[in-house]
């Protein structure tokens, strides 16, 4: 077997190992254990639900923008109340991961006092999938809003220079008896990590996902990364929904907007200022919790019994397909390419931390 293919293989990794590995190495760089194990924890939980964009194909990367001193280990993120629901978050350039979480939880606190609460986020990085932080809301009970700004990687509707950011519209609502309802969309065609990742991986994307430098259509993902640019999902639609998020995120918080996020897979220089926008509400404001649940069971039993269009077995709501994945990669083991595994090897080896086995079969086959 030739080196590209064998390095296109996949293979399997139990979960609690591969975040073993991905938090210890966090740990060496100078993160505490808490806030290690929040940063793999979410990488894992990415690649757990299928978002394998935003998982732990990205923790080299992180490993070295901490190197560079771009991304702080040991932020003192800081919170100044501006009312009772409305917090403002300093994250001091921390993992974003860290930050929003650490928003979250203050948007829950204020919740559980107000019914509402309200996180606005400056000096953060990515923060990865923005699930984690609905999924840490829905799992307290809370519904909630989680939005960012990101950097500039897509042109207004009509337009082909990149002003706007592929900033991720995520919400996210308890169920009753039913799952929760969990979205997570880019506002793009698909995530500028999902181009990346094709272009590691040497695969090309499907059409419409991108333009090259010229303004001209591409299935080429090396051709829109490079001074291309990703198209808005639904046109305009998608072009204002990502002018809102920087609105929310950037705007309003005080952080860079408007283009200025720093691209923190292609710019070395600084850190990147992201803003985050986080608000935690509880369900049973306006209704008795008993009633909220009966009427999200309603609804989501009326969505789901719903009469199928030709081509289709089943209604799937937000959030279901990645939770039956997860489940059976929980199972199984989460599937990657022995590329990025074994560049999470050398890093292991490089500071003395244990590597998992690997499968080249499901673990419960």
């Amino acid at each position: 077997m030739g080196k590209a293919s064998s390095d296109a293989r996949k293979l399997f990794v139990k979960a609690d190992e591969l975040q073993a590995v991905s938090q210890a190495l966090l740990q060496r760089h100078g993160l505490s254990p808490s806030d290690a194990a929040i940063v793999a924890g979410c990488l894992v939980e990415a690649d757990l639900r299928g978002v394998e964009t935003h998982g732990v194909v990205r923790l080299v990367h992180y490993l070295n923008r901490i190197r560079l001193k771009l991304i702080n280990p040991k932020p003192d993120i800081t919170i100044t109340h501006k009312s009772l629901v409305a917090a403002s978050v300093n994250g001091d350039d921390g993992f974003g991961f860290v930050v929003a979480t650490r928003a979250m939880d203050e948007a829950i606190t204020m919740a559980k006092m107000y019914g509402l609460g309200l996180a606005s986020v400056y000096n953060s990085s990515h923060f990865g999938m923005a699930a984690s932080y609905v999924l840490q809301a829905v799992r307290e009970g809370y519904m909630s809003l989680v939005f960012t700004n990101a950097s500039k990687a897509m042109p207004p509707w009509g337009g082909k220079d990149a002003i706007l950011g592929t900033s991720p519209f995520a919400a996210g609502a308890p169920g009753g008896k039913l799952p929760p309802f969990v979205l997570d969309m880019a506002v793009s065609v698909a995530a500028r990590g999902k181009v990346r990742l094709a272009a590691k991986r040497g695969e090309q994307v499907p059409e419409g996902f991108g333009l090259d430098k010229d303004g001209r259509t591409t299935t080429d993902p090396n051709k829109i990364l490079d001074g291309g640019v990703v198209l808005p999902v639904g046109g305009p639609k998608g072009s204002a929904i990502a002018m809102m998020m920087d609105i929310f995120s950037g705007v309003f918080s005080g952080s860079a907007f408007a283009g200025d996020v720093t691209n923190h897979t292609e710019e070395f220089t600084k850190p990147q200022n992201v803003g985050h926008f986080i608000m935690a509400i509880k369900p049973d404001l306006f209704v008795s919790k008993q009633d909220y649940e009966a009427r999200m069971d309603i609804l989501t039993s009326r969505v789901k019994s719903s009469a199928l269009a030709d081509g289709f077995s089943e209604i799937l709501v937000a959030g279901e397909p990645e939770a039956m994945l997860e489940a059976a990669r929980r199972a199984s083991g989460i599937e990657l390419p022995k590329a990025e595994l074994d560049a999470i090897r050398l890093e292991a080896e490089k500071f003395g931390v244990s590597f998992p086995s690997l499968s080249p079969a499901p673990f419960n086959a």
